[in-house]
Order: structure tokens, then sequence, then C-alpha cells
């Protein structure tokens, strides 16, 4: 699944946000290769969405409603969006474009009606899904302007061959998390035994017990780390950025067994070295073959100099003096047109005023 456009509005603290995942030109010598459909070049689509911004802008909450809306094909069950409305005195509405396997462009339209209550029966919300089809010289942006004009056909919602998608989270790394299927892949242990090393130097190497399903044994000098069923089970010889690898790991997997198409990595790389996170982001990066999608947030700045096209970084500001629209997407691309410009310098100049306000924490100072 490819995501091109999401429009929010009442959900968690989104109100009248939109993203675009499209950009205007083809790019030269680009570093991200294959950012648009095969058979379909015109149609593009930015395989690597870098999120920046500040604590509580919204960037874990982006990434769950793209879990709810992506967990909506398994089902068809609409209570996963009502449990998250903002205000239930209004009405919810939540628009995403996408693209599957097929040539054909899908729009998903919800909306949720006022509930003086707040409780939800199915006749409150109201969900059609429209396709279009992709021809050889379309965009996406000619493809949107058809279901736009309601030119679209509806189709059910078990019909769209979603296939398959991965959201980490930073807490993920002490969840109870089966990864039977790709463990059966003998790249799993390899990648894992990598990972886990440049993590922690002192772990000699990981070993899977032929003994116990879905069970392996990190071996260090003077003691072994259980792990059965994607759970750490006597991890105190771990570190925080070491227990990490487990989906780090997971993930190089998945992305080179085919697996998934959509991944939306949130913060997985909080207790990792700079220097290892812009590895394994570069790794991730160079798997995303033909149709896939990366969704990456992060806090390091050190992944600006990683030479990504522009159109790849995407930075979330919370205004709250903004009562229609306190959350708003900043793109680089609109600000730096020159190739020489630099991303890193624009943000320790805060040219996209995404900085966070830190004068109250020096209020504390004149107690």
């Amino acid at each position: 699944m490819i995501i091109m456009d999401i429009k929010i509005d009442n959900l968690y603290a989104f109100k009248n946000f939109h993203m675009n995942m499209s950009y205007p030109k083809k790019i030269v010598k680009s570093t991200v290769q294959g950012e648009f459909l095969e058979e379909r070049r015109n149609f593009r689509y930015k395989k690597v969405n870098i999120i920046m911004g500040g604590n509580a802008t919204g960037k874990t909450s982006l990434g769950k409603l793209i879990m709810l809306f992506a967990n909506y094909f398994k089902d068809g069950g609409y209570d996963r969006f009502t449990e998250r409305i903002g205000n239930t005195r209004k009405r919810a509405t939540l628009v995403v474009d996408f693209v599957t396997d097929k040539n054909i462009l899908y729009r998903f339209e919800m909306l949720i009606k006022p509930k003086l209550d707040g409780v939800y029966q199915e006749e409150d919300v109201d969900i059609h899904i429209y396709e279009t089809p992709i021809g050889v010289k379309d965009n996406y942006e000619t493809c949107a302007e058809r279901l736009d004009k309601n030119e679209g056909e509806e189709v059910p919602y078990d019909t769209v061959n979603t296939r398959g998608w991965h959201f980490s989270y930073p807490q993920d790394a002490r969840k109870n998390k089966t990864y039977g299927s790709i463990e059966k892949d003998k790249k799993y242990v390899y990648i894992l035994e990598k990972i886990l090393k440049t993590l922690d130097p002192s772990i000699e190497k990981v070993i899977k017990l032929k003994e116990i399903k879905n069970t392996y044994a990190i071996i260090m000098e003077n003691c072994s780390v259980i792990i059965k069923d994607g759970l750490i089970e006597n991890g105190d010889a771990l570190s925080s950025g070491t227990k990490a690898g487990l989906d780090i790991s997971y993930i190089i997997a998945s992305l080179m067994c085919d697996m998934h198409d959509l991944y939306y990595c949130d913060e997985l790389f909080s207790y990792i070295n700079s220097d290892v996170e812009k590895a394994c982001l570069s790794i991730i990066i160079d798997k995303l073959t033909e149709r896939k999608q990366l969704f990456f947030t992060t806090h390091n700045t050190d992944v600006l100099d990683m030479q990504l096209p522009k159109h790849s970084f995407t930075f979330l500001k919370k205004d709250m003096k903004d009562v229609d629209m306190p959350i708003k997407c900043v793109y680089a691309a609109q600000y730096l047109k020159r190739d020489t410009d630099s991303l890193k310098h624009a943000v320790e100049n805060d040219l996209f005023c995404t900085a966070p306000e830190v004068q109250k924490l020096f209020e504390i100072t004149e107690l």
C-alpha cells in the first residue's frame, strides 16, 4: 500500500490536517530510486517520508491513525475510529488516497456524525471507498481530480488488496511480539546477529534454539539472553537500544523477504547512536523496492545530512493559537528550491518555525 494523501479532522488532536505524499517533478540523480509506479512513471510518490517536529506535534498519532486505516481492511470495523474522536459534539472525517498492487487510485472516505452522548452505532459512521484507473500518462493529481468530481466507482472494502504493513514504536521492544513468519527465513538470524552485535559489542553471537519454536539465544561473555516469540525473557543485561534491535532486525529482514509494502517507524532509534541510526535507515531505504513506502519519525538532525531528496522531509508544527488547524505540515521542498540549499542549516536557523519554545523552562531559574 502506498499512501498518497491524507486529510484528518477531529481525530486525535488533528483538525483540518492535510499531508500529501506526491511530488511535482522528477528528481535528476535522486538518491531514492523508483519514486513512481512501474509502467506509470508520471505517477510519482514519496517513497521515503522523514517526519520531524517537536514533542506532541502528532508524529505518533499520525502513525496510529494510518495503522487504524490499514487495519480497517481486515474486518471493516468502524469502532476503531470512533474511539479516537477528539470532540464527540462535532463530526469527524478521514480521507485517504492510496494505491495498492494494481494501477488504481483508491479513495477512502469516512464521515462520523456528531453524538452528544459519545455512543456510536454503525449508522453513525459513513464509509465509502472509490476507485479510478491510473492511465499510462496519468499522475496523481489527474487521478485525484477525477475522484473529486465523483467520477470514480465505489467498491467494497474486502476487494482491496492492501498486501501488508508494519508499524513500530519505541515501546514495542518491551511487548510480546511474534515474528514467526519471518523467523522461518535464514536471513533473519543473520541480520539479527549483525544488528545486535553492532548495538552491543559484548554480544558474541545469536543462535536459534532448534528444540524450542521461535526462540533465540543472545550469547554474551558471562550470560545468555533468551528471545521467545519476540519477547526478551531476561533482558536486564541488554540496553534499551539493543532491545530495539529486535524490531529493527525485523524491518530489514521483512523488506528483504518482501513481506510488507508500508512501514511506519516512530522514534525507533531513540536510544541508538546517530551513526547507527543513519546506517540502518540507509539500508532500509535501499531495500524499498517497487511499491513500498516508509514513514520514519526522528529527532536526530544528523539525518538531515543524508543527501536525501528535500521532498522526503516533512516537519510537523503545532500552533495552539490556531484553533482551526493546530497541527500543520511544513514541506522542506517548498522552502528550499536549489540543490545547494542546506536542509540542516535551515533547521538549525528555524526556517520552518518548528523549533520548540523553551522560554518557560528558563523561567524556572527565576524561582
